[in-house]
C-alpha cells in the first residue's frame, strides 16, 4: 500500500456541500501550493479539474484517499484572498464554494472529464462479427488510436450512440478512458527572426547578404526584414510581405538558407490602444469641491455614497481617484450594471489611461476571458466590468468604483450563487482595506439609509457641468388627452408636437417603453381566448418583424393564428405596446425621421450595443426608442426631448420596491436630455397623473420620496430595515411542488427566528414546464440570525429530499431577493 507525506484539500466546481481530499504523489510534492488546478478523479470513472485550497501532512480519517492525477498550474490562478471572498459568498448567500467556483473561473479554466473511445487490445482485427455501424467505429479507430464519443456521433451521423459503445464493450472491441481536455489555447501569430549564427552576430550579416545575390526578391525581403527589426522585435509574416512586396516564396527561401527563420508567438486576443493620450477636463470648481470631500471622509470611512445628479460630472472625480490608486502601485475595480454603458465609457477612459484599462463581460469569448483573468492576475492596473468583475483575481485592490450604484441589474437571479455585484464588491474591497466610492443620481433605499445613518459618507453633487439647467419635467395626463379625442395611439399630442419641433432644431429624441416587442396580448374579444406559451404560465408577445408570437421567458416561438383556435372568430386583437409598435408608428407620424430601437432583440452579439450607441452619437439616428437600457448613464450631447411612453407601466408592478424603481428609472431616462448644450425637455405620459412618485420625479424630490419610501418600509417591516430572503420550490409536478412547499414550510415555521410568508404559487405558476411556489422569509438584521436560518433550511431541504416521491423536487434559495 503506497504511503503518502502530503495531502490536499481541493475544491470542484460542483454544488457540493465541502471540500476534498486527496494524496499528493512524491513526484509532485515540490510543485503542489495553494491555488493551483490539479486533475483529481471523481465519483466511479469522472475526472476534474479542481483547485488546491489547503495542504496537510495529516491524512484524513474514514476513508481511502485517491491520489492527485496531475498538476496543470505552475503558478497560482487564484489568491488566499480570493477564496476568502469566495467563502464569505456561499455563506451569505446560501450556495456553496463549488457553486461560487463555478461562477468566478472563465469557463476555459474549469475542465472536466471527456470520455474517449480505443480500440481493446483483445480485438484482433476480426471485423466479420461487427455489424455496419460497429465496422466503422472500429476502422475509424484503426486510423486514429482514439476519439471522443462526439466524434463518434460524426462518423455514424447520428445522435443516439450509446447502444452501439456498450454492445461494443460488452463484445470487448473497444474500452472508454476519461481524459481531461484543457479549452483554453494561447493565440499564435507566425513571426519572422534572424537565425543563428546572424541572431547572435549582426557582424555576419554581409555574409547572409552575399548568398541572396543571385535572388533580387530574397534580397528586397532580407533589407525589408532588417529595416523593420531596427524598432520591431516581433515582426509578423504579414508585415514583412507588405514591406517587401513579396511572397511566400521569397521568405521561404530565406529559411531554407538559413539566413530568417519562422517562429510561432503568442499574443493577446484583448485589443490594445494605440492611439495619442488625452487629458482629463480641467476640474470643475463643484468636482474640486467633491474631491476634496472624499478625501476628508476616508480618513475616516471606507466607503462614499456620490450623489451627484445627472450629468453632474462624476466620471471626472472617479478618473482622479483612479489616478491616484494607480500612481500608489494599486488595482481599481470599476464596476457598471451592464455591458450597454461599457462602450462610451471604455472610450472615455482609454483616451486618458490607455492600455492600463481592460474590459471583463459576458460577451467576451472564453479565450478573451481567460485573457483578462490572467493579465489581472499579473497586476493590470484597471478593470472596467459588469457585476462577474469581483471575482477577479486582484492581488493589490486599492479601489472601488460602483457607477449607478441603484441598478438592479446588479442582482444575479440565476443560476446561484445569487448575489449583489456591488454588496459582493464592497465586502472584496473591505478584504483589501480599498476604498469605496457609490455613485448614481438616485440612490438605493438601502444606501441612502447607510449614508444618512453615517454608515457611509455622503458628497452632494447637485448641480450639472456648466450649470445647464436641469431638464423640464411635462406631465401629460392620458385621460384628459383621450376624452378630448387628442390622444392618437399612444401618442399623446403634446409629445408630438415636441417631437416635431425638437427634429427641426436638429436636435434628437428618446423615447423610453420598457416593454419589447410589438404587443404583449393578443386576444379573441367574442370567447376570451389569449395566446399563451405551452411552456410557462404567460402571454405570448407579438413581435412583428418577425411575425410571430415569442415568449421572453423560455424563448418558445409560434406563427401568428389567423383566426381564434377556440371559436374561429377572426380577426383577432392585438392589445398594448412595445418598442417596435412604436417605432413602427413614429414612420407614419414622422416619415423622414432617422428612427433606430435599443432593446434585447436588437442588441445581440458582441457589439450590438456599440453599433446602436455609436450610430445615435453620430446622429446617424434621429429618434432612438428603447426599454431600461436607455435610461442607464449614457451620455450624448444633442438629446433634446425624453418621451416616457407610460409611466404607469413602471409604477403599477406587483414589487414593494415598484415605486424605487419607477422613480430611478424616470429620472435617470430624463437625465439623458440636455446634457451639454441648452436646458432638455422631459414628458412623462401617465393616466394616473396625480401619483406622488411622479410628482418627486417632476419636481427633483428625492430626499422627500425616500423619506415617505422608508416610512412605508419600516411600518410594514420590509428591507432595509429586514433581511429578504425568497425560497422557490420547483418540479414538474403540480403535486409533488405543492407537498414540498407545505413540508418546508411546516419545518421553517417551528424553528426560524422571523416570518414565513407562504407557500404561494409564485405570479409565474409554471415556468419552462416547472411549476414553482414561493416562501418569503423575514428575518431582522441582528447578528447570527443569517447563519442560524441557514442551518434549518439546510435541515428542511435534506428532509425535503428524505421523503418519498420529493427527492426531484428542487428548492433555489435567494437571499436580499431584490
Amino acid at each position: 500500500m503506497l504511503s503518502y507525506s502530503l495531502y490536499a484539500e481541493v475544491v470542484l466546481p460542483l454544488p457540493l456541500p465541502r471540500v476534498f481530499s486527496y494524496a499528493v504523489p512524491e513526484e509532485f510534492v515540490s510543485k503542489l501550493q495553494f491555488g493551483i488546478r490539479v486533475e483529481v478523479p471523481f465519483g466511479k470513472n469522472k475526472r476534474y479539474s479542481a483547485l488546491v485550497v489547503d495542504l496537510s501532512d495529516k491524512a484524513p480519517e474514514g476513508y481511502k484517499v485517491k491520489p492527485i492525477i496531475n498538476i496543470l498550474d505552475d503558478e497560482p490562478i487564484i489568491y488566499p484572498v480570493q477564496y476568502q471572498f469566495w467563502k464569505w459568498i456561499a455563506n451569505y448567500y446560501f450556495s456553496t464554494v463549488g457553486e461560487v467556483m463555478n461562477a468566478a473561473l472563465p469557463a476555459y479554466l474549469k475542465l472536466s472529464g471527456e470520455t474517449n473511445i480505443l480500440l481493446s487490445p483483445l480485438f484482433h482485427d476480426n471485423f466479420e462479427h461487427l455489424s455496419e455501424k460497429e465496422y466503422l467505429i472500429a476502422s475509424a479507430l484503426k486510423n486514429r488510436e482514439e476519439f471522443s464519443i462526439d466524434e463518434a456521433r460524426k462518423i455514424l451521423n447520428q445522435k443516439t450512440v450509446m447502444p452501439i459503445i456498450k454492445k461494443m464493450l460488452d463484445e470487448k472491441v473497444i474500452y472508454l478512458h476519461e481524459t481531461l481536455k484543457e479549452k483554453y489555447k494561447p493565440k499564435k501569430v507566425l513571426c519572422v527572426r534572424y537565425a543563428e549564427p546572424y541572431l547572435s552576430d549582426s557582424s555576419k550579416l554581409a555574409q547572409a547578404f552575399e548568398l541572396t545575390k543571385s535572388a533580387p526578391k530574397q534580397t528586397e525581403t532580407l533589407l525589408a526584414f532588417a529595416q523593420l527589426s531596427k524598432t520591431k522585435s516581433d515582426i509578423r509574416k504579414q508585415e514583412l510581405y507588405k514591406m517587401a512586396n513579396s511572397s511566400a516564396a521569397s521568405l521561404n527561401g530565406l529559411v531554407k538558407k538559413g539566413i530568417l527563420e519562422i517562429y510561432d508567438k503568442n499574443i493577446s486576443r484583448i485589443e490594445s490602444y494605440d492611439e495619442d493620450l488625452a487629458q482629463a477636463h480641467p476640474l470643475t470648481q463643484q468636482q474640486t469641491g467633491a474631491l476634496q470631500e472624499i478625501n476628508t471622509i476616508f480618513q475616516e470611512k471606507n466607503t462614499v455614497l456620490l450623489h451627484g445628479v445627472t450629468s453632474s460630472g462624476k466620471t471626472r472625480v472617479y478618473i482622479e481617484k483612479i489616478w491616484e490608486a494607480i500612481s500608489n502601485g494599486g488595482q481599481v475595480l470599476y464596476i457598471l450594471p451592464e455591458i450597454a454603458l461599457t462602450s462610451q465609457i471604455i472610450g472615455r477612459l482609454r483616451q486618458i489611461f490607455g492600455d492600463e484599462i481592460v474590459v471583463y463581460h459576458s460577451r467576451l469569448n472564453n479565450n478573451e476571458r481567460v485573457e483578462v483573468w490572467q493579465q489581472v492576475l499579473a497586476g493590470k492596473p484597471i478593470v472596467l466590468s459588469a457585476r462577474s468583475g469581483v471575482f477577479l483575481p486582484f492581488q493589490n485592490l486599492k479601489l472601488l468604483i460602483v457607477d449607478e450604484e441603484h441598478d438592479s441589474s446588479f442582482k444575479q437571479f440565476d443560476p446561484a450563487p445569487r448575489y449583489h455585484g456591488r454588496d459582493a464588491g464592497l465586502v472584496l474591497a473591505g478584504l483589501f482595506k480599498a476604498k469605496s466610492i457609490l455613485g448614481t443620481a438616485t440612490p438605493s433605499l438601502e444606501t441612502f439609509l447607510n449614508a444618512k445613518n453615517k454608515k457611509y459618507g455622503l458628497v452632494k453633487m447637485p448641480d450639472r457641468v456648466g450649470n445647464i439647467l436641469m431638464p423640464e419635467i411635462v406631465l401629460v395626463d392620458l385621460k384628459k388627452e383621450a376624452k378630448e379625442r387628442k390622444l392618437q395611439s399612444h401618442f399623446s399630442s403634446v409629445l408630438l408636437d415636441a417631437i416635431k419641433n425638437t427634429l427641426e432644431q436638429k436636435q434628437q429624441v428618446i423615447l423610453f417603453q420598457n416593454r419589447r416587442g410589438y404587443s404583449p396580448t393578443l386576444t379573441c374579444n367574442a370567447c376570451g381566448w389569449f395566446s399563451e406559451c405551452k411552456n410557462c404560465d404567460v402571454g405570448l408577445t407579438y413581435h412583428k418583424y418577425t411575425d410571430n408570437l415569442r415568449c421572453h421567458y423560455c424563448g418558445f416561438q409560434q406563427k401568428l393564428p389567423h383566426a381564434c383556435p377556440t371559436c374561429g372568430t377572426q380577426p383577432l386583437t392585438l392589445t398594448g405596446f412595445g418598442t417596435q409598435k412604436i417605432e413602427e408608428e413614429l414612420k407614419i407620424y414622422f416619415p423622414e425621421a432617422k428612427t433606430g430601437r435599443m432593446d434585447y432583440d436588437t442588441t445581440g452579439g458582441k457589439t450590438g450595443f456599440e453599433k446602436i450607441i455609436n450610430a445615435f452619437d453620430a446622429r446617424e439616428i434621429e429618434i432612438l426608442v428603447g426599454t431600461q437600457m436607455v435610461t442607464k448613464g449614457l451620455d450624448f450631447d444633442n438629446v433634446g426631448l425624453v418621451g416616457i411612453m407610460s409611466a404607469d407601466q413602471l409604477l403599477y408592478f406587483p414589487d414593494f420596491r415598484a415605486a424605487e424603481r419607477a422613480f430611478q428609472q424616470m429620472t435617470q431616462v430624463s437625465g439623458r436630455a440636455g446634457r451639454k448644450k441648452k436646458q432638455g425637455k422631459v414628458i412623462i405620459q401617465a393616466f394616473q397623473s396625480t401619483h406622488p412618485v411622479i410628482s418627486d420625479v417632476i419636481n427633483g424630490h428625492f430626499i422627500e420620496f425616500a423619506q415617505r419610501e422608508l416610512a412605508e418600509r419600516k411600518a410594514f417591516d420590509y428591507p432595509p430595515y429586514s433581511r429578504l430572503i425568497r425560497l422557490t420550490i420547483k418540479h414538474r409536478q403540480y403535486q409533488q411542488v405543492e407537498s414540498g412547499a407545505k413540508l418546508v414550510a411546516h419545518i421553517l415555521n417551528r424553528s426560524v427566528q422571523g416570518k414565513v410568508i407562504g407557500p404561494a404559487w409564485h405570479s409565474i405558476p409554471r415556468l419552462r414546464n416547472q411549476y414553482q411556489m414561493t416562501i418569503l422569509i423575514k428575518l431582522s438584521r441582528k447578528k447570527g440570525i443569517l447563519a442560524h436560518t441557514r442551518s434549518i433550511l439546510d435541515h428542511a431541504i435534506v428532509s425535503l429530499k428524505s421523503q418519498k416521491g420529493l427527492s426531484g423536487v428542487r428548492v433555489n434559495v435567494d437571499v436580499d431577493t431584490y
